[in-house]
Order: C-alpha cells, then structure tokens, then sequence
C-alpha cells in the first residue's frame, strides 16, 4: 500500500523556502508513528530539509541529479522507479514535497492528511484532493492550545 502524508493548509500550501510554515508538535508526533518501520519516499530538497536522515526508515530519494548519493539512502530517478523498489507486501509512505505529491497521487491508495486551518504564503503546494477520487473514512479535529497556534485537523482519504 501507498499512502501519502502530509501537512497542507487551507490554500494547500505545504511550505516556502523548502522549510515548514507552522509548528504543530503533535503532528510531527503522528508522522513519526505512521512512518516508523517503513520506507519513506521523498524528492531530493524534502531530504535536504532534514538535519539528518529520520531514524529507523528506509530513505528513498527521488533526484535527477546522477552524481547524488547520500549516505543511507536509495537513490532514484524517478516516482515509478521509487514505488517499485518498495516491499509490494508493505506499507510505504510518500513524504513530499510538492512536485513528488503531484507525481505520486496516481499511486496512492490512501492519503493521511493533516489539515492545518490557516492559509499561508507558500511556494510549495499539496495537489487538489479530487472529491470523484478520494473518500473520506476519519476526521479528528483538534483546536488551538498551548503548543499549538492552529487548530487542525486529521483526515484519512481511500481511493474510490
């Protein structure tokens, strides 16, 4: 199964100047418990906004730079060539960023989504959620408090 996960704000912005918009703790916390054990797919400036490779998941970095090689990753040059070196029988995550979203809707079966209820000025964007595509199954809602400046909230989509 492939399942998207991202963060994406009202207008779909996913972020500027390859980093984050907001700072939501408890989402970093959801993605680092969906992802856990699993390979995490991603293009080359999404790995690069990490401080370090994500511990304990199988990094596959889309680039169409040859000469790229991070130490730790599967390198690829292409979303085709990152599904199919996937465990078929496993869960494996599409992590961002834009550009690999709008590639990888086609091959998500599941999209976990973390709708953040704000809009942002952003460079980068999530594709539209087609409503004739996708269906809802879960949505939890949680509100603004101490740690968190915006209320959001989390949507689970299937393929129809």
């Amino acid at each position: 199964m492939i399942i998207m996960i991202a963060a994406v704000a009202e207008n779909n912005a996913l972020g500027k100047n390859n980093e984050l918009v907001w700072h939501l703790p408890n989402d970093f916390k959801r993605f680092k418990f969906l992802t856990t054990g699993h390979h995490i797919i991603m293009g080359r400036k999404t790995f690069e906004s990490f401080p370090k490779p994500l511990p304990n998941r199988t990094h596959v970095v889309i680039t169409r730079n040859k000469n790229y090689n991070p130490e730790g990753c599967i390198v690829v040059d292409s979303i085709e060539k990152a599904i199919s070196i996937c465990p078929e029988n496993e869960t494996s995550f599409i992590i961002g960023g834009g550009e690999i979203y709008n590639l990888g809707l086609q091959f998500a079966d599941q999209l976990e989504i973390t709708r953040v209820h704000h809009s942002f000025d952003a460079d980068a964007f999530f594709p539209e959620i087609n409503s004739g595509d996708w269906k809802e199954i879960q949505s939890e809602f949680n509100p603004i408090d101490e740690k968190h400046q915006f209320a959001y909230t989390y949507q689970t989509f299937v393929k129809v």
